[in-house]
């Protein structure tokens, strides 16, 4: 039997990425967000969302860029951290002993411990409510090569051992069950 609640948010798990932003060093800041995702594959767009409340949403809004950085179990803490804390009262960087690496297109600086860093223009922005959407072009994508596999070329999602958010609680990625299209291949045949 299943029980009827009041409308929300249930769609989990997320990716907790940490948002990086600023285009000079004394503006650097990172912001915790889960409200992230794909929106487009060609061309590459993704969205995250802000309260406009925060403290990095100017800096985003004015600067129309920013950096979505894959966490991982090794940087749990820091994520939570940068989520709870304020970049007007806190330098997140340091504190969190994060490094921030130069990118390659976008002024804002990427996390250099990330396993996966997304350098994204700002296309648009929608109020929503609660939240504003930044609609966001991809235009660059830095990928550690120690989660490279040499033969596929693929990104290692389970090596790299990805954060995920559910409902108020952080995890680590599970074991693979199964590959894109695996429900239909068909199986080789011995003779």
């Amino acid at each position: 039997m299943k029980l009827n609640w009041k409308p929300g948010t249930m769609i989990y798990p997320l990716p907790a990425v940490l948002i990086s932003c600023g285009n000079k060093p004394e503006e650097y800041n990172l912001l915790t967000v889960s409200w992230v995702g794909t929106i487009c594959t060609n061309p590459p767009m993704c969205y995250i969302s802000v309260r406009p409340e925060r403290h990095s949403y100017p800096v985003i809004r004015d600067n129309m860029e920013f950096v979505i950085n894959l966490t991982t179990k090794d940087m749990a803490f820091a994520t939570d951290w940068c989520g709870v804390r304020s970049g007007k009262d806190h330098r997140k960087f340091e504190e969190m002993g994060l490094t921030p690496g130069t990118s390659t297109i976008v002024k804002a600086p990427y996390i250099e411990e990330s396993p996966l860093c997304i350098e994204c223009k700002v296309r648009e922005i929608i109020g929503l409510g609660s939240h504003d959407m930044f609609i966001s072009d991809v235009v660059n994508v830095l990928a550690d090569e120690r989660f490279i596999d040499k033969e596929t070329g693929a990104f290692n999602m389970e090596k790299a051992n990805l954060l995920v958010y559910s409902h108020g609680h952080y995890h680590e990625l599970g074991n693979e069950i199964g590959k894109f299209g695996w429900s239909v291949q068909k199986k080789n045949k011995k003779t």
